[in-house]
């Protein structure tokens, strides 16, 4: 990987190609935070004046790959403008099935500012996550960081809270434990690795920092009714 990305450096200084400003890129996810439809539009017709990154041999799964990229973004964007997660990577599932769908590069470009502005318009829409300040910064924070060791103390610090206050105020706000939450977010991001890679069930339960894939397996039943298995096999058969 690393010979790959040397060779990456030096044909874009070749092709003098720079990566979109990440002060614009800051800003677009700024705009988009906070609702503000026009500027966002604004700025991401001004990144989308330049060429778009290579990011694959084929140009339209280049395209794609973009487009999910700033997918991920505008989804992380709303979260913490305030949109209940669940909500956002609801709409963000159903934008890349979308992208994957289409075959059209035109229609794939136009597609980006549909996505955007319709992201806008949930977050401008959307009834805001119901929890204080402290539980949707914990809530964001665990979004953001769900591939990493979760724990009460290092989401307390985050938060600016003492662990055991936050444990308490989650589950009085939310209903049940950090943990559970936890554990269900987690849940949730593997169904997709399931449906859409080769990884073992093992490897996936690796990744979610779950500590063996027994837990894994007896978590995902808890929250799907199936095994991780069968819910692969139920799917793709």
């Amino acid at each position: 990987m690393e010979d790959q990305f040397i060779a990456m450096r030096i044909k874009n200084r070749q092709n003098e190609y720079l990566h979109p400003s990440f002060l614009l890129e800051s800003r677009l996810l700024e705009a988009t935070t906070h609702g503000d439809q026009k500027e966002a539009l604004t700025i991401i017709q001004s990144i989308n004046k330049d060429q778009r990154p290579h990011l694959a041999s084929i140009e339209i799964r280049s395209l794609k790959n973009s487009l999910i990229c700033s997918c991920t973004l505008f989804t992380r964007a709303i979260i913490r403008g305030g949109v209940h997660p669940e909500t956002a990577f609801t709409l963000s599932d159903t934008y890349i099935l979308e992208i994957e769908r289409q075959d059209d590069i035109v229609l794939l470009d136009k597609l980006e500012y549909q996505m955007l502005c319709h992201f806008i318009d949930v977050l401008n829409n959307e009834e805001k996550l119901p929890y204080g300040k402290t539980i949707n910064r914990a809530i964001t924070y665990i979004h953001d960081h769900i591939l990493e060791d979760l724990n009460l103390h290092v989401i307390g610090k985050h938060c600016f809270v003492n662990h055991s206050y936050l444990s308490h105020l989650f589950k009085k706000e939310v209903g049940y434990s950090i943990v559970h939450y936890i554990n269900k977010k987690r849940v949730e991001e593997a169904k997709y690795l399931l449906l859409h890679t080769t990884s073992s069930i093992s490897e996936i339960a690796m990744l979610f920092k779950f500590c063996n894939q027994s837990y894994f397996t007896a978590q995902f039943k808890q929250f799907e009714g199936l095994t991780p298995r069968q819910f692969r096999d139920k799917h793709l058969s």
